[in-house]
């Protein structure tokens, strides 16, 4: 069977986009899921450009779309670009290697930048950079796929396996297994509320780590410090 899946982020954006080229939003979905592997999600909708954008109109449908300048706007909205109605947060400018004694952290979220997610139905996972000294909002991963997954918590574990550390307001037992098989620790926040804030107390911990985030880490906690100094000795 088809999958025929869209978020909600990535259906409005293609409404916008589709009333920028005068079509219907039906056409511009089937346009370009003749060029995108379903479902289409935001984070796909990110790689169009305006060459595909173009094949796509074009495509079999017999939708022509003439104007470089339409295609550009449109592009710019199936980007996120200035979108209207988006909840979804604006990204911190980030390349590896930018904040070195970093760790990755990955919040279950349906809403904005909100923890408010369980792992097992959460629409996305916001994925933030922390360090000592700074957060960055490097990612955000729509879990729509890993639905039409043979085991949906391998797939949401696969999602996220360069993290160490999710939050989650809930998870079960044989889901939580997966997620630290897949060397991430989970950490359950039952409170619903602004990611940032529950980010905001993981990297005050950053500096004198307690030793699961030592682990974590790959240093030794600061409580052992000396015992490993003794043991030097």
């Amino acid at each position: 069977m088809t999958n025929t899946s869209i978020t909600r982020e990535a259906a409005l954006r293609i409404g916008l986009a589709a009333r920028e080229l005068n079509v219907t939003p039906r056409e511009l979905t089937l346009a370009l899921a003749e060029k995108i592997d379903l479902p289409l999600t935001e984070t796909k909708l990110a790689t169009c450009s305006v060459e595909l954008l173009r094949e796509a109109m074009d495509g079999d449908g017999g939708i022509c779309v003439a104007e470089k300048e339409d295609l550009k706007r449109a592009v710019r909205l199936l980007w996120g670009e200035g979108v209207s109605g988006s909840e979804l947060p604006v990204l911190d400018a980030y390349k590896e290697g930018d904040m070195p004694g970093s760790i990755r952290l990955a919040c279950a979220s349906n809403n904005g930048e909100i923890l408010d997610g369980h792992f097992g139905s959460c629409e996305r996972f916001l994925i933030y950079q922390v360090s000592a000294t700074e957060v960055r909002l490097i990612g955000l991963r729509s879990t729509l796929e890993a639905e039409h997954a043979e085991d949906k918590n391998v797939a949401r574990a696969e999602l996220i396996k360069d993290c160490q550390v999710l939050y989650v307001q809930s998870i079960g037992g044989p889901a939580a297994a997966k997620v630290i098989r897949a060397n991430i620790h989970p950490v359950k926040i039952p409170q619903t509320g602004p990611a940032r804030a529950s980010v905001s107390r993981l990297q005050e911990s950053l500096a004198s780590p307690p030793p699961w985030l030592a682990r974590v880490m790959g240093v030794t906690p600061p409580s052992l410090v000396k015992f490993a100094e003794m043991e030097e000795d």
